[in-house]
C-alpha cells in the first residue's frame, strides 16, 4: 500500500496584493488544514515544509513579465525536489498550498520523472499567457497563468526550467470546474484541451465525467495523473474564502464525487491544494470543509 505524505508548500508568489501593502493570505492554508488534525486524519506521514522566498514586488511594473519570477523559479525547483523524491519512492504527496503556483512545483517533478498528465479542478481557465494578452490582459501573475504555463506558453524562467518545457502536453490535461461563462474555452477547444466546464458536470453528472476523464489517463504512454486542485472551484455560497469567488461553481457534494472516482485510481499519483485564504474565514469554515473532503476521498483505511 502506498503511503501518504502531506507537504506544505506555502507560497503566494504567484498572486497579485489583494491590496496595497498587504499580500495574499493563502500562504496560511497549509496551516490552518493541518490545525483540523489533517495529517492524522489522513494517516499520513511527515513530508516537511518547503519553505517560500519573501514575498516582494520591488520596482516590478505592468509589462515585466510575471512579478517573483526568479523567486519563483528557484521555489519550484526545490518543491519538484521534494516531490520527485517521494513519488520516486512510492509516496502519494498531498501538497498544501499556497497558489496555484506551486503546481510548477508538482508537474517539472513528474516531467523529469516521465510522462503525466494532469486533472485541473479550478473555477478558472488560468490560460492567460503573451499569446491572448489581447484578450486576457497581460501577464503578471502566475497564479492565472497556472495552465498555461505548464503546457509551456509563457516565459522561459518559469515555463522552461531544466530545459522540459512543456512540463504537461496539451492533450494529458483535463481542465474540470471552470465557469460556464470562463473566457477561456475557446481557446482550449481550439487547442483540443479537454475541459468540462460546472453546466455540463451537473448536467452529465460528476460520476460520468470522472468515468471520462480517467479513461482519458488510463493507458501508455501517460505513467499516471496528478490533481490540481483549486478551491475557487467551489461555489461562493460554500467557499467565499478565495481570492475569486466567482458565482455558479460546483457545490460541495457535486466536488466530492467528482473527486472520490479520481483519487481512488491507481494511476493517481499525488494532489496540491491551492488558493483557500483563512484570512477571509475567520470562523474557519472553509478550512473544515476542504479537510473534511480531503478526509473523505484520501484517507488511508
Amino acid at each position: 500500500m502506498r503511503r501518504t505524505v502531506l507537504i506544505d508548500a506555502p507560497s503566494n508568489l504567484g498572486l497579485r496584493p489583494p491590496a496595497p501593502g498587504t499580500v495574499p493570505g493563502c500562504y496560511k492554508l497549509a496551516g490552518a488544514l493541518r490545525e483540523q488534525g489533517l495529517l492524522r486524519r489522513l494517516g499520513a506521514l511527515e513530508g516537511g515544509v518547503v519553505v517560500p522566498p519573501r514575498y516582494d514586488l520591488g520596482d516590478w511594473k505592468e509589462g515585466d513579465g510575471d512579478f517573483n519570477a526568479a523567486a519563483l523559479a528557484a521555489y519550484t525547483g526545490r518543491l519538484a525536489t521534494r516531490i520527485e523524491g517521494h513519488v520516486s519512492s512510492g509516496d502519494f504527496p498531498v501538497v498544501l498550498g499556497g497558489d496555484c503556483s506551486i503546481l510548477l512545483g508538482a508537474v517539472l517533478a513528474l516531467r523529469r520523472l516521465g510522462r503525466y498528465g494532469v486533472a485541473y479542478l479550478d473555477g478558472h481557465g488560468d490560460f492567460r499567457h503573451p499569446g491572448n494578452a489581447a484578450v486576457s490582459g497581460p501577464v503578471g501573475a502566475a497564479a492565472g497563468e497556472g495552465l498555461a504555463q505548464i503546457t509551456g506558453r509563457g516565459q522561459a524562467d518559469l515555463t522552461d526550467l531544466d530545459g522540459l518545457r512543456p512540463y504537461v502536453r496539451d492533450e494529458d490535461v483535463c481542465v474540470l470546474g471552470i465557469r460556464d461563462v470562463d473566457e477561456d474555452q475557446e481557446e482550449l477547444t481550439g487547442l483540443g484541451i479537454s475541459h468540462a466546464p460546472v453546466g455540463e458536470i451537473r448536467r452529465r453528472g460528476p460520476e460520468a465525467v470522472a468515468r471520462d476523464v480517467l479513461t482519458h489517463f488510463q493507458h501508455p504512454p501517460l505513467d499516471g495523473f496528478w490533481i490540481h486542485l483549486d478551491a475557487d472551484v467551489l461555489d461562493p455560497s460554500v467557499m467565499p474564502a478565495v481570492d475569486s469567488p466567482d458565482p455558479d461553481g460546483l457545490l460541495t457534494g457535486e466536488l466530492r464525487a467528482l473527486l472520490a472516482p479520481l483519487a481512488a485510481s491507481p494511476r493517481c499519483i499525488g494532489i496540491d491544494v491551492t488558493i483557500y485564504d483563512p484570512d477571509l474565514d475567520p470562523e474557519g469554515t472553509g478550512a473544515a470543509l476542504l479537510a473534511d473532503l480531503l478526509e473523505g476521498v484520501f484517507a488511508q483505511p
